[in-house]
């Protein structure tokens, strides 16, 4: 018999973010009050730090993110904490801004990364077989922002463009993301995730295209991201 492996502090970011999100959707979608109350609240804090906006404080339930781990998972240290709150907090205020006047939920959890990541998020919106180096570039900045504010910002000015097009994200999987965006060597590790899944994502009428940037390159590859982005 298999003994499943405890959840790693990333995926219980997930796990915890997934669990916040899908009711009050729901609930949002039969258009229930606490749930439009709700989401006006968690709407007013996207893209910005969870100390400037102390509505907040006590809407989103973030106690299981303290709870000791019931699959024998060592809880997190202080500082985990701190990066898993501000994670949450970020994926949840992006979500309600996403999912504003949209008759369906914006939130779309996938069985792999690159279905509904970030990247493939981004590539949706660019003509089928085409790169639109604006909205390319747009991913650029956001993944070569100096710090979480900054990233909330213009993570902020993407969930505006997917919602102009309908086009959903799953938010567990950004919050997951940007848990270990901020962790030593993970910006790395989350701009890789973020270019795989602009790649790997192929609409009806896309083709492979050779020569084509990536959209994780750090400013020293593509030193316009800043300057030529609208």
């Amino acid at each position: 018999m298999t003994t499943a492996l405890p959840l790693t502090a990333a995926q219980r970011v997930r796990e915890t973010t997934n669990s916040l999100i899908r009711p009050l959707q729901r609930d949002l979608l039969s258009d229930r009050p606490h749930a439009v109350a709700a989401l006006a609240r968690l709407r007013r804090g996207a893209g910005k730090d969870t100390s400037q906006v102390p509505d907040l404080w006590g809407l989103i339930d973030i106690g299981p993110l303290h709870d000791r781990p019931q699959d024998g998972g060592r809880p997190f240290t202080e500082e985990q904490l701190t990066r898993a709150e501000d994670a949450v907090h970020t994926a949840l205020t992006l979500w309600a801004l996403h999912q504003q006047f949209r008759g369906h939920g914006m939130h779309q959890s996938g069985t792999h990364p690159s279905h509904h990541g970030l990247g493939a998020a981004v590539r949706r919106l660019m003509p089928p077989g085409e790169i639109a180096e604006p909205v390319r570039k747009r991913l650029v900045r956001a993944g070569t922002a100096p710090d979480l504010p900054q990233l909330a910002q213009r993570l902020r000015d993407l969930v505006l463009l997917l919602r102009g097009q309908d086009i959903p994200l799953d938010y567990a999987l950004l919050a997951e993301q940007l848990y270990q965006w901020q962790a030593p060597g993970g910006r790395d590790t989350v701009r890789r995730a973020w270019g795989r899944s602009f790649h790997a994502h192929r609409g009806p009428h896309d083709t492979p295209q050779a020569g084509v940037p990536s959209p994780a390159s750090s400013p020293e590859h593509d030193n316009t991201a800043d300057k030529d982005a609208p």
